[in-house]
């Protein structure tokens, strides 16, 4: 799968996505890096396909209104170090892309996956 992760989140879990297999940009990788604009961002996510990986609420009020980006992970763990993040992903993934074979925004929390809309 392709996605981009936003600025809030480490550059640590592209690294880690892309190790695992998947097409990953982060907001660093793109010319005006952490400053991308969120519009920019969906932009990109519509052109390209990519879910958008995001802490961020404006995503989702986007998403809900809107219909951009393309496909939504909102990640809700609240403050966690990287390690913990990434072990996270690693212990969900394949729960998250069947997720996204069904729905279009799907949000995942220290314990558990859910899957809106």
């Amino acid at each position: 799968m392709k996605f981009l992760v936003d600025a809030q989140l480490p550059r640590q879990l592209a690294i880690s996505l892309n190790w695992w297999g998947h097409d990953v940009l982060h907001t660093l990788d793109l010319p005006s890096d952490n400053r991308t604009l969120d519009s920019r961002i969906n932009e990109i996510s519509v052109n390209e396909r990519r879910i958008v990986i995001t802490k961020d609420a404006d995503f989702v009020n986007s998403f809900l209104i809107s219909g951009v980006p393309y496909k939504l992970l909102l990640v809700s763990t609240g403050n966690v170090n990287n390690k913990a993040l990434s072990d996270i992903f690693a212990n969900n993934l394949p729960a998250i892309l069947n997720a996204f074979e069904a729905y279009k925004f799907v949000e995942i929390t220290r314990t558990s996956l859910i899957e809106h809309i």
